[in-house]
């Protein structure tokens, strides 16, 4: 079986920062929001979105918090620096 690997140059495989949006069910009280002091929080609606630039590491760090403080994640997204949600470019992971 061959297996096609994405080039280095290609967007998703940018190892930098970029700015994410972290969303979580519920409202993060001031503890909870103490383990992302990289990050942003709204409030919209019953839900808490923690906004921030970050690389793959940090990311996943974000994730690993989330877990062990058992909040609910709800969706990540990827941001353009002027705060709209990537397009889709319609690449499957």
């Amino acid at each position: 079986m061959r297996i096609h690997l994405p080039a280095l140059d290609h967007p998703r495989m940018d190892p930098g920062q970029a700015r994410y949006a972290v969303e979580v069910n519920g409202h993060l009280g001031v503890t909870a929001l103490s383990a992302f002091p990289a990050m942003v929080a709204q409030c919209r609606g019953p839900r808490t979105v923690l906004v921030g630039l970050l690389d793959q590491s940090a990311l996943y760090g974000v994730v690993a918090q989330l877990e062990a403080l058992g909040l609910e994640l709800l969706e990540i997204r990827r941001l353009t620096l002027d705060g709209v949600a990537e397009p889709d470019d319609g690449c499957l992971p």
